[in-house]
């Protein structure tokens, strides 16, 4: 019995922030902007948006099951970087409190076909999240979070 292959990753970091700031850092658009990319926008409730670009890769879902402050569930839609075919792929973001201080997150990404044209795609995706959570972990260990953004001119 024949079926497509899919290829998925998990990922994990641990920050030193109170998982009520790790959420926020997700679902207010103002935060997420400052630790992804000028111009990304949530919407935070089932059925809304997450869209964010990071360079040239797009990342555009619709946000499947949010569960406050536990759960993030994305199922991304059709991009100009992704290659053409079918494909339902899911980002699911696990939020774990560890103390009152700390927090886990923890992404389960599935999905992505194994076929030879969404290699590259995959690799990028996956690069992009392991360098955005690290990025994520020293904004909120930082309290940068917590800090007015500067002013735009």
């Amino acid at each position: 019995m024949g079926g497509a292959a899919y290829r998925s990753f998990a990922h994990r970091i641990d920050v030193a922030a109170p998982v009520q700031r790790v959420w926020r850092a997700f679902t207010d658009s103002r935060v997420l902007e400052r630790w992804t990319a000028r111009g990304a926008t949530v919407t935070p409730r089932e059925m809304g948006r997450m869209h964010v670009m990071f360079g040239a890769c797009e990342h555009d879902a619709s946000i499947d099951v949010m569960a406050v402050p536990q759960r993030l569930r994305l199922i991304l839609m059709p991009t100009r970087d992704m290659p053409a075919g079918e494909a339902a792929i899911v980002e699911d973001f696990l939020f774990e409190k560890t103390s009152p201080t700390s927090s886990v997150i923890r992404l389960l990404s599935s999905g992505v076909p194994s076929a030879p044209s969404w290699v590259t795609y995959y690799l990028q995706k996956r690069r992009h999240w392991e360098l955005a959570l690290t990025r994520l972990k020293v904004f909120l260990e930082k309290g940068l979070d917590e800090q007015s953004p500067e002013p735009r001119y």
